[in-house]
This record gives C-alpha cells, structure tokens and sequence, in this order.
C-alpha cells in the first residue's frame, strides 16, 4: 500500500532561510541562576525618576496611543533643533532600521555595512531579500575606504553604527563626511547613533546636520541606552522628507506605546540624569580600562570604546569563552560573541563601579590563573 503524498506546505520566500535570528544579551546562567547583567548595554543608573513617575500618568492601556507620536517628536525637535516633521518614530531604533533597508533595498540590491558591525543590519539586509556586503575592518572599528571600495550599482544602503556595537569603535565628522561625499545620491547613508549621547558634544560625528542637509542621510536614535528605557522600545530617526515619508508609510500604525511615549517625553526633560549617566559611564569606562592595562602582560585587549561598554580581546593564555563562564560563575553575565565572528572577544557594559571593580579582579585571578597552568 502507498502513501498518499505529502500534502505541500507554505514556503517562506528563499532569503528568510538564511537568517540568523537576533541574539539578545542572557540574564540567567546555564543553570537558570539570575546574574548581575552586563551583557546588553542598559543603564547602570537606571531610568530618570522623572520618567517613571510618568509612567503612572500615561494614557489608560485601553486606549491607542497617538500614532504620531506628536507631542514625543516636538520634544525631541526642540531639544536637537530639528523640524518635528522630519522626525519619525519607532518601536526602538531596530524598527527604524529595518524600514530603511525595506524602504529602499530589495531583491537583488546590496546593503553594506562593515564587518564587526550590529548584527540587525544583516538581518534587515536579508528581510526583504538584499543581498548583505560586509566590508572589511580596520582593526575590529569601521573603514571608509574599505565601504566605499565595495559600493556598486546595486548598493541602496549603508549602515554604519558611530560608536560602533560591539566593538565601541567610532569615526570622527571628517571620516563620516568623507564616507557620504563619496557616496552617489541615490544610496542611503544610515547612521546609527543608538550609542550616541555617550559621545562627548565636542567629538559629535556631525551626522544630523549632514541628515538636515541632504536627501540621503538617515540618523536613527534610541531611548533604550542611556535614557533607561530599554523595556519601552522606542527610539526615532530624522532625515529629508522623502525619507520620513518613506518610513512613515511602512512602519507600525501605533508602533510607540502610550507609556513609551509618556516616559520619554519626560526623560527628555531630564537632561541632567542624561549627562549624569554619561559622565558616569566615561570616569567608569576609564577606570575599568586603565585596570585592564594594568594587569601586565596577560593578553586582554580593551579595544578604544565611545559607547556604554568594553569590548576585550583575549590574546593570551585566558580564553574568552573561559573569562565568560568564570564571570558567570562569580555572579556576572557578560556578552561572548563567537556568533559574530569574535570568539575570542568579550563585550562588557559599563556597570557600576562596585561591578566594574568585581569584574577586573576576576579577570585578574582568571588570567594569572591561566598563565600559570602547564601548557597541555
């Protein structure tokens, strides 16, 4: 007796095969135990107070927010003196980003961004069928000769995180306005500043005044990093208005929550918790470096970081994979990032200072621990 035929099932379209689904930072170790989390680049200090209390004034959950967003997108033009129009919101800026390359790239168009760049960019790349163009690094930060080396007249998009996740690496004004003159009109330049009120004002990379200028410059930014609201999923993009236009017809209709937008607006007006966190995460990231190098000659590289992290290098005789799973056993979870291409790399948000210090003296007993044991 023969089987009846395998009845046919629905087949996603071939590109959706090949991604590879974005991995969050872990909370938990392997054995389920909660850790102290230092692996997805959250606010040590938290959330302005002024946002959470209101939090409890946003509008009743059984109503729509306002899906423009009007009130959030004139705070935020005000505070970067950027028409309100020419500002778009998003379910954080991974939406955002995703919407670029919809928008703008398709079957047989290429996306480019640099190697060692956020892995989201590949994921957006392949989500409407691009084809994604990595371009080669200049040790572990971002290239502009390199980028510009690969476009081609199927480029349509390119992504470049200043400063950079995971590396922290950063270009400066002259590098990002070199990249975009470089650039043909009709290619999209992205610019992915989730991690950029960490940079000191007097180093801005000059990104929204060259989105405020042209018509193919996209800066997208996030309150999930040093605003504390990671939870809130929100974040926003500004750029010409046939950009906006572009995002506004393909993104969610009530993407930004009522208390999404609520929480932001008043973290907005709490400018000071926003430089208090900065001025936190640079004294913090300095000292953590600077006991890095202290250690001597064990072969941990803190590659230069303008973010709200380290990422270190592991040269010598300590493993990454070996630093990741003693941290977790002295009660920290840290990011190891062999599926993006840097097994031997450790990314490290900037804790406290009572974590930061926990974190330098285990990595000290680990690597003198390591150097000591008989070669196998």
């Amino acid at each position: 007796m023969t089987s009846a035929p395998a009845s046919p099932q629905p087949a996603p379209k071939p590109w959706i095969g090949a991604i590879h689904a974005y991995v969050p930072g872990k909370s938990t170790g392997a054995d389920g135990r909660p850790l102290i989390k230092l692996s997805a680049n959250e606010n040590p200090l938290g959330t302005s107070p002024a946002a959470l209390a209101a939090r409890a004034q946003a509008a009743a959950p059984s109503r729509y927010p306002d899906p423009d967003s009007k009130a959030l997108r004139a705070a935020i033009g005000e505070l970067h003196g950027i028409d309100p129009a020419l500002i778009v919101m998003g379910t954080g800026s991974d939406e955002l980003l995703n919407l670029a390359a919809q928008g703008y790239a398709g079957p047989g168009d290429e996306v480019l961004y640099v190697r060692y760049g956020f892995s989201v960019y590949d994921i957006a790349a392949r989500r409407c069928g691009a084809v994604p163009v990595v371009a080669p690094d200049a040790d572990y930060g971002s290239d502009v000769d390199a980028l510009l080396a690969l476009v081609s007249e199927r480029t349509r998009v390119v992504f470049v995180a200043n400063p950079n996740n995971p590396t922290g690496s950063f270009l400066p004004k002259g590098e990002i306005a070199r990249l975009h003159a470089a650039l043909p009109s009709d290619v999209v330049l992205v610019v992915d500043q989730a991690y950029g009120e960490y940079v000191a004002p007097e180093d801005d990379d000059g990104a929204l005044a060259l989105a405020a200028a042209h018509t193919n410059v996209l800066v997208t930014r996030t309150f999930s990093k040093i605003y504390g609201l990671a939870g809130e999923r929100t974040g926003w993009a500004t750029g010409h208005a046939g950009l906006i236009d572009t995002l506004n017809r393909i993104r969610g209709p009530f993407n930004v929550s009522n208390t999404g937008q609520a929480m932001a607006l008043a973290a907005l007006d709490d400018q000071a918790f926003v430089e208090r966190s900065r001025l936190h995460n640079a004294a913090e990231r300095a000292r953590f470096v600077a006991a890095l190098k202290a250690m001597g000659n064990h072969g941990l590289r803190p590659l230069p970081s303008q973010a709200n992290f380290v990422l270190i290098l592991f040269e010598g005789a300590l493993t990454a994979e070996a630093a990741f799973n003693g941290l977790a056993e002295r009660g920290t979870i840290t990011r190891w990032l062999p599926n993006q291409g840097l097994p031997h790399g450790l990314r490290i948000t900037i804790g406290t200072a009572e974590q930061m210090d926990a974190i330098a003296r285990g990595l000290r007993e680990m690597a003198e621990a390591a150097a000591k044991a008989p070669a196998q």
